[in-house]
Parts: C-alpha cells; sequence; structure tokens
C-alpha cells in the first residue's frame, strides 16, 4: 500500500509576532514494513533559519525560526509513504507477562537496553497505584502478554468514550481515568501507562489514521487525522502496535511518524512565539491511496 500524505498546520495570530521557533517531528518513520520515499516541507511566511537532526529515538526533526514580523504561520509537510503488510505474533504464544516484567526487573541482555528505557515514568506519564489497579484484570496470573495487553487495548475501547471535548493536551491521566472520555492521545497515554505500572516497556506512537468514507459517499480532502497509538515488547519478536481507540492491533490504514516515551517526545509542531497575543491553531491532514 503506497500513500500520498499532506498535513498543514497553520497558527494565527491576534497581533504580530516578532520572532517565532518551532520544531516539528513530520517525516515518517523508516521501518521494517514502512519506507518514506518522498518528503518536503514547505512553509509560509518562509523561515530565516532552518536545521535538521535526528532525535535520541530516531524521529527526524526540522527545526525553523522565523525573525520577522508576521501575523500568521503555516508549515506543510507533503509525503510518499509505501507499507507492507505488518506481521503480528500469535497473542497467546507469547511470554507470560510475569516473565517478561523479570527480564526488565534485572536486564542481563544487550537486547534488552533500548526497550529498558520505555519501562519507566516519563514527562507525562508517571507510576500510580491507579493504573496497576486498572490494569490488573487484564495480566491475570500466567497470562501470554500480549493476549493481556490485547485484552487491555479491548477493555479501553469498551469503556471509554470518544470525547475531543472533554480533554486537552494538558489533561493528566488520573483524570481521564475518572472521566472515562478522551481522544487517541489519552487513550495511547492509558495504555502505556498501564503496561508499565506492571513492569513492562510500552512506547508512544504518534502518525496518521487513513479515514474511510461512508459507503457510496464521495471521499473528502483533508479530513483524515493525526492519531496516536501504543507500542509493547514482545521478547523474542519485538515492538507490537496496537491501537487502543479502535480496538486493533496496526494494519495497513496506520503511517508512523514518530516514536517516543508519550506525547512530549513526539509532538507534530511545537514552539514558542515573541509576542502574537492570542492564537488559534488549524490542522488538516489528508491521506491519499495511491494506485500501485
Amino acid at each position: 500500500m503506497t500513500y500520498r500524505i499532506t498535513h498543514r498546520t497553520t497558527y494565527h495570530y491576534s497581533s504580530r509576532v516578532a520572532m517565532s521557533h518551532h520544531a516539528a517531528r513530520l517525516r515518517p518513520r523508516d521501518t521494517d514494513t514502512q519506507r518514506c520515499l518522498e518528503f518536503s516541507l514547505s512553509f509560509e511566511p518562509q523561515p530565516d533559519l532552518l536545521t535538521e537532526h535526528t532525535d535520541s529515538f530516531g524521529n527526524q526533526v526540522a527545526c525553523f525560526s522565523v525573525q520577522k514580523l508576521h501575523n500568521h504561520f503555516e508549515v506543510t509537510s507533503r509525503s510518499f509513504v509505501s507499507l507492507a503488510a505488518v506481521l503480528q505474533p500469535d497473542p497467546l504464544q507469547t511470554p507470560a507477562w510475569e516473565s517478561v516484567a523479570a527480564m526488565f526487573r534485572d536486564p542481563v541482555s544487550v537486547d534488552l537496553l533500548d526497550p529498558c528505557q520505555f519501562v519507566f515514568g516519563s514527562p507525562l506519564l508517571v507510576h500510580e497505584m491507579p493504573l496497576r489497579d486498572f490494569a490488573l484484570p487484564s495480566f491475570t496470573k500466567g497470562r501470554p502478554v500480549l493476549a493481556a495487553t490485547a485484552d487491555l487495548c479491548r477493555r479501553i475501547h469498551r469503556e471509554f468514550v470518544f470525547d475531543p471535548k472533554a480533554t486537552t493536551i494538558s489533561t493528566p491521566l488520573n483524570e481521564v481515568l475518572e472521566k472515562k472520555r478522551g481522544v487517541c492521545q489519552d487513550f495511547a497515554h492509558l495504555a502505556i501507562a498501564s503496561l508499565r505500572a506492571m513492569g513492562l516497556p510500552a512506547r508512544y506512537i504518534s502518525g496518521y489514521l487513513r479515514t474511510h468514507p461512508p459507503a457510496g459517499k464521495p471521499r473528502l480532502q483533508g479530513v483524515d487525522a493525526s492519531h496516536a497509538w501504543a507500542s509493547c515488547f514482545v521478547p523474542g519478536f519485538g515492538w507490537v502496535d496496537f491501537d487502543p481507540t479502535n480496538n486493533c492491533f496496526t494494519s495497513l490504514d496506520h503511517i508512523t511518524v514518530a516514536i517516543g516515551r508519550d506525547f512530549s517526545d513526539v509532538s507534530p509542531v511545537r514552539g514558542i512565539i515573541t509576542g502574537g497575543g492570542r492564537h488559534t491553531v488549524e490542522v488538516g491532514v489528508d491521506v491519499e491511496p495511491v494506485a500501485s
């Protein structure tokens, strides 16, 4: 499957901005099953400085600065991405979750060093007892780790309501747990924090989700979505991505952009400004399948 992706972020300011600095993580990752064949960024107005680097999680970061007066700023990424089918292990044939947790209490293999960093708390996710209590019904004694994770995914999908008005980027996870409402970012955070509370490594994935129009309706431009999901580590296999918002393992509809401990590591576009007053943000995403 091949996709052409356009992601446009536009900032409007109530008064002129003297200077702005931004960092963007918008280039889709190269993985075992995904290749970014083309990628470009365009800006309005043009930045005065533009640099690129790779962060500690392997994400490509573009940093840009506008050092002249402006009352709006727009950054548009265009990507051409090829995906192959993801092979998933049989959840019932994966190791018991307790044995996986034990590996990370005292890691002795060099192969565990990278996933080990995803066991601990992170800027937006701290270990809290309510999260372990929430996770426990899925992690019964001796249950295979991926089967337990799939059950956790099902429970989040079943027990929580998708509600874009219920939370913001800064809503703490304990409030999401109490309200049982949120968006994909919240549900990914909940799954990750629950796995870590059981001593298991889990990481945050940002990307795109291709949407399908209703039967008989045309496909609309700009209505696809930035999305977030989670990934758990299975010894002997590696990372397995799953989507608690949609109660599924990831498929050819999921395009990976960035990987981190939580949303703070992978924000698509973030920045600081001097001046500007109030501001609004508009985001449009178009994920267009391309005939092979």
